[in-house]
């Protein structure tokens, strides 16, 4: 008898021994399993893709091409669509591998994922696959360059403008890219920019500003009527930008949860709010609303809700919609003609200017209680200054760079015969 009881007590050990042993097995297979894909998170992330695609082409492809003269819109058509194959590549090659890569360093990621060397299609980004990840992260570099195309439209070359925003890509967006999303400078500061309030908005609109300077004014600029060729391009591009940004921002929370809610609702809000403010400031001092103006309206409340969108109240994307309109329409008009830059279609009044109204009022209207807000206005301001000031240099380089190896501007008898014809042998109308 009393060996059966101790076979008993020893087969009980042995049992709880082998019990024991499969669950630490099992614990070290769980925790060296990838991250579980989400299908919900993974669906909303590939819509976000294409809605971000859709804002460069169509979207602000027919925006820029409605606000130029007939002789020049397939040429800012064609200028979107090159810059969308080209940054797409520039991102596969290189860019990712440097915006990610290492998070201990400041401004730039690394070369370890050149080629995207590491991805597999078992690669995980949180809840998402990597791919999806990496593809939604590419119509970012896809449409900030394309922005630039609008303070220098109907008087650049075509390689010129290939060249320039090739070379700012890779040395001005890649690094703020870094700096606030890869782990950077940024990051470490605190910065608040859910989707690319300094990354996109302001990095361009300065680059936009530079550019329009260094190249010089349009052939007859002040003198000549350089009205837009045809507005209802502009409002339907408009209204696909106001579409697309859903997907820019609410895309941004990189899941279909609470946080990707509060970014839609707060962009749709602000947006609402910068069309009306536009139109009712060029009511009172014009004497009419105009479609150009409230399609304006609506990209600048769209510029300055980015980086706040994560994170503000709703009462804050109505300020921020309305403070944005105001002062881009400011920029966009006085400040324009007081300082006499061609801003073809001001990139830096409505880009520059509204990122950094929304980069600074994102530190203002704060749905976490626990944030200081003069504190956080502070690091706000700080990550607008290192990137006003690293996009103007960058874009000053790159362009005496290009001035020297194929120059930057078209002739004086292209620029008459416009863009389309002169660079392209194509016109977007026939007679």
């Amino acid at each position: 008898m009393k060996t059966l009881k101790l076979f008993a007590v020893m087969s009980g050990v042995g049992l709880l021994a082998a019990q024991s042993g499969a669950a630490q097995e099992a614990a070290a297979a769980a925790t060296s399993a990838p991250p579980a894909i989400d299908t919900g998170d993974t669906a909303w992330m590939l819509t976000s893709t294409v809605l971000v695609l859709l804002m460069t082409l169509p979207g602000l492809a027919l925006f820029y091409g409605g606000l130029v003269r007939a002789k020049n819109v397939l040429s800012v058509l064609m200028q979107c669509l090159v810059i969308a194959a080209v940054m797409s590549l520039v991102w596969i090659i290189l860019g990712y591998s440097l915006a990610t890569g290492s998070d201990e360093k400041a401004f730039f990621g690394d070369f370890s994922n050149l080629m995207l060397s590491k991805l597999t299609e078992d690669s995980v980004n949180d809840s998402i696959p990597e791919s999806v990840w990496i593809t939604f992260q590419m119509t970012f570099i896809i449409i900030t360059p394309a922005l630039i195309v609008g303070a220098f439209a109907e008087r650049m070359k075509f390689i010129a403008v290939l060249l320039f925003t090739t070379i700012w890509a890779i040395f001005s967006y890649v690094p703020v890219w870094h700096m606030a999303w890869g782990g950077g400078l940024f990051a470490d500061w605190g910065v608040l920019d859910f989707a690319g309030g300094t990354v996109v908005h302001i990095n361009a609109g300065i680059a936009g500003l530079v550019a329009c300077i260094m190249v010089g004014p349009r052939e007859g600029y002040g003198k000549a009527t350089m009205a837009p060729h045809s507005v209802p391009f502009t409002v339907i591009g408009a209204a696909l930008l106001w579409v697309g940004w859903f997907g820019f921002n609410a895309g941004s929370a990189a899941a279909a949860n609470a946080s990707a809610g509060m970014a839609m609702i707060t962009t749709q809000v602000a947006t609402a709010t910068a069309v009306l403010a536009w139109m009712f400031v060029e009511w009172l001092k014009t004497g009419k609303p105009t479609a150009v103006g409230a399609a304006t309206g609506a990209v600048a409340g769209l510029v300055a809700i980015t980086p706040a969108s994560g994170s503000t109240t709703v009462f804050g994307s109505i300020v921020i919609g309305a403070a944005s309109a105001i002062l881009c329409y400011f920029c966009a008009t006085t400040l324009k003609r007081m300082f006499k830059y061609d801003d073809s279609l001001d990139v830096f009044g409505v880009h520059g200017v509204g990122g950094i109204v929304g980069a600074i009022l994102t530190g203002v209207f704060l749905r976490d209680p626990e944030i200081n807000v003069a504190s956080q206005v502070v690091t706000q301001a700080k990550s607008v200054l290192v990137t006003v000031a690293w996009s103007g240099i960058v874009s000053v380089v790159a362009l005496l760079i290009v001035k020297v190896v194929v120059g930057l501007r078209v002739t004086e008898a292209d620029e008459t015969v416009g863009l389309d014809q002169a660079s392209h042998g194509e016109s977007g109308y026939s007679n």
